[in-house]
């Protein structure tokens, strides 16, 4: 019996974990100090400026820059109704720590109804079509409620994350809204997130410490194996260049 356990356990693979990093305190201090700049001057140039958290890592860099700048930019979430219940505690905990107010914006229940009886609960992993009509009721559609009336939005997205972004400016159009979309981390690497989450004593969001480097809704996010693409678990039926949701596709 020991020796089928003892196989079993050699016979599992070994998931992501927080990379380990060798960017110096002064190092970090100075790219923080950009990144307060960054924010200092976007607030300054907009009249309303929002940011959108998924609570992972990147996001949790740029909220506790925004808090540490004191820049003018409210914070929210979109509450997709499938997200992890650790990302949902995870939000409350964020809030209570920061001394702030994360907005939730939910999906219009009829939306979410109308997809449901045309694809089933879960027939986003049937196609594309259907992955994208989700992704549009839970998220895109809640994105365009979530914006109304801002002149300008954040993203946590950098030009490491995938092939999809590595041309990634920190300022762009979005077009689908016709106000400016900023990316204030899109120069930074992986190491620069997790020293700046080291050095400022930043929260974690508990799933990073089992195996996931990106974080979406539930049933369609997973860990990854050491030595994957970050994004791996990320719809990870599709193919590579179709890792995103519609949030950040021009």
């Amino acid at each position: 019996m020991s020796e089928a356990i003892n196989s079993s356990s050699l016979a599992r693979p070994v998931l992501w974990s927080i990379p380990k990093h060798s960017v110096t305190a002064t190092e970090i201090e100075s790219k923080a100090k950009v990144l307060f700049e960054r924010l200092i001057a976007i607030s300054s140039e907009h009249a309303d400026v929002r940011f959108a958290s998924s609570l992972a890592a990147e996001d949790m860099v740029v909220t506790d820059a925004i808090v540490q700048s004191a820049a003018k930019i409210s914070l929210f979430t979109l509450a997709t109704g499938r997200l992890h219940q650790e990302t949902i505690v995870m939000t409350e905990e964020v809030e209570n720590h920061y001394k702030i107010s994360i907005e939730r914006i939910e999906p219009a229940p009829q939306d979410v109804e109308s997809f449901i009886k045309q694809y089933g609960l879960n027939g986003f992993y049937d196609s594309e079509e259907a992955k994208k009509s989700c992704c549009g009721a839970r998220k895109i559609k809640p994105l365009h409620q979530a914006l109304e009336g801002a002149d300008a939005w954040l993203s946590g997205q950098r030009r490491e994350q995938a092939v999809t972004r590595s041309d990634l400016p920190l300022r762009e159009l979005d077009d689908a809204r016709q106000i400016t979309k900023y990316n204030p981390l899109f120069d930074w690497s992986e190491s620069d997130v997790w020293a700046y989450i080291e050095h400022y004593k930043v929260p974690i969001h508990p799933l990073h410490m089992q195996g996931y480097p990106s974080i979406g809704c539930e049933p369609c996010t997973r860990a990854v194996k050491a030595g994957e693409d970050i994004r791996a678990g990320r719809w990870w039926w599709l193919q590579q260049d179709s890792k995103e949701c519609g949030l950040h596709v021009k």
